[in-house]
């Protein structure tokens, strides 16, 4: 209580530099939640691609693409050494308005041929309903992230494309790209696929034998990096990438980004670390007599500097925790402002939250100790006879 009163003995003055640190830290709790975001969307990529090549058309993007393939690129991708499977897919976006400005994953559709049964390792869980099954047709398992957009229920309709789909499952949240999809048939997502084709080439061409992307699956001692190169030299037309290409095309720029942000939001920290020293400061040269009787009585140095640097450091506490709180408020909001059109922002973490209040703390203890050691060293004498 003691440090309490000190520090709200200039009221105003305390509450603008807490204020300071608040929006330093609600800078870094904003900023911070969405880097969060990307950054476990990429994780759930790397894992995703640790295992096996993703092979799409040369014009791809990390892997994926609308641009369509033929199905007999799995023999061909199968002849080479070091294969031991592949298997086909289609991806494309659920909107056909590609106006608006994701980040992160965009909402997608996706369909698998089951191939892939046996060798994939990154799953989804179906918290209700049950998951797609080979044989299925005009059905969907609807992602986390799409249950409000889509309003989707169990045993009820939905439209995807402007076309009706049964719900028959809806995805566990997993706070990766599952989160943002819709699956579907491959033989419906093929339909689809050349329903997006220009009307002179639509009749020409077979749904059945259209993909978007191939998931490779090695051998076991098999490099999927030099398995991508290898397929890439002997695959005519094709963009082969593996867990590297995804790290220098995604990973990578991701971490700069990260790293960007959180620049900005440590020195809009900073900033509030300097009213801190300032209002110290002036606490000090306010205080110089009150010093001098302390010591005069018999108070230590360290007893000195121990109370100004308590008083810096409850600053920094009170407002890193208020910031935190005002952080924690707007990305709530901006998530559910967000989930009607599946754009969830933000992700605020525990290592967020709790790395955001130590900051502040830390920064209010150092942003202390130059006017804490500049008290302690005052003489008494010069103390008492200051006015």
């Amino acid at each position: 209580m003691r440090v309490l009163r000190s520090i709200f003995k200039r009221k105003l003055r305390a509450f603008l530099t807490i204020f300071g640190i608040t929006i330093g830290v609600l800078a870094l709790v904003v900023m911070g939640s969405i880097a969060e975001k990307l950054q476990l969307l990429v994780d759930g990529g790397t894992d995703y691609y640790v295992d096996k090549v993703i092979v799409s058309a040369p014009s791809a993007m990390a892997g994926f693409s609308t641009e369509p393939l033929s199905t007999d690129v799995l023999a061909q991708i199968e002849s080479v050494d070091g294969v031991a499977r592949a298997s086909g897919s289609v991806m494309m976006l659920l909107d056909t308005d590609t106006s608006s400005v994701n980040m992160g994953v965009p909402a997608n559709i996706n369909a698998g041929d089951f191939r892939d049964e046996g060798y994939e390792s990154f799953e989804s869980d179906v918290v209700e309903g049950r998951k797609l099954e080979k044989d299925d047709r005009g059905v969907v398992v609807v992602g986390s992230d799409l249950v409000q957009k889509l309003d989707a229920k169990v045993g009820e309709k939905v439209t995807i494309r402007n076309r009706q789909f049964e719900v028959i499952g809806i995805l566990g949240k997993t706070l990766t790209a599952p989160d943002k999809a819709v699956q579907i048939a491959l033989s419906d997502a093929q339909e689809l696929l050349v329903a997006d084709m220009p009307s002179a080439i639509r009749d020409t061409v077979d749904p059945a034998k259209l993909i978007t992307s191939v998931a490779v699956y090695v051998d076991e001692g098999e490099s999927p990096d030099e398995l991508a190169d290898v397929i890439q030299a002997e695959v005519p037309d094709i963009e082969a990438m593996g867990p590297a290409g995804f790290e220098k095309s995604v990973k990578e720029p991701l971490q700069i980004f990260t790293q960007i942000i959180y620049a900005i939001a440590a020195v809009s920290l900073l900033v509030g670390g300097l009213s801190v020293i300032n209002t110290m400061t002036m606490s000090v040269a306010e205080r110089t007599r009150e010093i001098g009787v302390r010591k005069a009585i018999g108070a230590s140095d360290f007893a000195i500097m121990h109370q100004f640097i308590d008083e810096s450091a409850t600053m920094g506490l009170i407002g890193g925790v208020l910031g935190l709180g005002l952080g924690a408020l707007i990305a709530m909001a901006g998530n559910q402002a967000g989930a009607a059109s599946a754009t969830e922002l933000f992700l605020l973490t525990p290592r967020l939250a709790l790395g955001s209040v130590l900051f502040a703390l830390v920064l209010g203890v150092l942003s202390g100790l130059y006017p804490a050691y500049h008290a302690a060293r005052l003489n008494p004498v010069e103390a008492l006879r200051y006015e």
